[in-house]
């Protein structure tokens, strides 16, 4: 497998890659430039949409639009892009990081201080109606989220800890969370995951310019290197859910490559699956 460039652009801080099987887009955002960006493979169309702050993460609604991970909390946009907010509640010196939606369709949102500082963020359980729920509180830089293909275990990162932990689920809450790997020091920071049709991990390593694959044993079994030092998140998409699309960053980096920032894609590289829209 090797990767190469779906989309060359020199995003500050890419993230949260998404596939939304509806319009056939992959749906991803630059957190510190504000901006959500779609991109349709099979036709090459690109669109931009400015938010009025940092977003986190955007995800697909099923009743259209988008739901987003703000500085300030969590937002929707309909399909007409009219805005409202879903649930308020800014902290200065905190911003909206990855989320991702629950098998249930609840949308599962972290949050991060700008400085990083442990205890500083959160894991929130947000409800279709707004209500919610800490799952995790008290954690560093709340990044890559992802369930069992059967939704029994959940997966979670919480970046500085170097750890990807898993929970088994029961009554749509993680219980027993514990340390499915711990990446080793050198090899980079886990971020952004996604989990394929085996059940299997797939993480990106910021400042480790590789993706790797861990068995639901927490074994490594692949890895993949990519040109570019930071990416941050990982999806799969395209016709089948055959295509994983990584996004990357270029923050931060004195002399960043050509295609830090940019979206990448490994063709065939497994089989992924189905999203699920928010309810709200």
């Amino acid at each position: 497998m090797r990767a190469e460039v779906a989309v060359h652009t020199p995003a500050s801080l890419g993230e949260g890659p998404t596939w939304d099987p509806v319009t056939g887009r992959l749906i991803w955002v630059d957190i510190v430039g504000s901006r959500v960006h779609t991109y349709e493979p099979a036709t090459g169309r690109r669109t931009v949409m400015a938010t009025e702050q940092h977003v986190g993460a955007a995800k697909p609604r099923a009743a259209g639009g988008l739901v987003v991970n703000l500085r300030d909390g969590i937002g929707r946009y309909d399909a007409d892009g009219a805005y409202s907010w879903l649930l308020r509640d800014p902290v200065p010196g905190r911003r909206g990081n990855d989320a991702a939606v629950a098998p249930d369709g609840s949308l599962w949102a972290g949050t991060m201080r700008y400085d990083e500082a442990a205890g500083g963020g959160a894991l929130t359980r947000v409800a279709p109606d707004g209500t919610a729920q800490t799952i995790f509180p008290s954690v560093a830089v709340s990044n890559g989220l992802g369930w069992s293909p059967d939704g029994t275990l959940a997966y979670y990162i919480d970046s500085p800890t170097r750890r990807i932990d898993v929970c088994r689920m029961e009554d749509q809450l993680p219980l027993d969370r514990r340390p499915l790997t711990v990446i080793e020091p050198g090899a980079g920071f886990p971020d952004g995951l996604t989990v394929d049709a085996d059940g299997c991990v797939w993480v990106a390593l910021w400042d480790g310019g590789r993706l790797r694959r861990y068995t639901p044993r927490g074994e490594l079994d692949r890895t993949l290197p990519l040109p570019v030092s930071r990416p941050t998140a990982c999806c799969f998409g395209g016709p089948g859910l055959r295509d994983l699309y990584v996004t990357t960053a270029r923050t931060g980096l004195p002399r960043p490559h050509p295609l830090a920032g940019s979206v990448l894609v490994v063709p065939d590289a497994g089989q992924g699956l189905p999203g699920v829209a928010f309810a709200g």
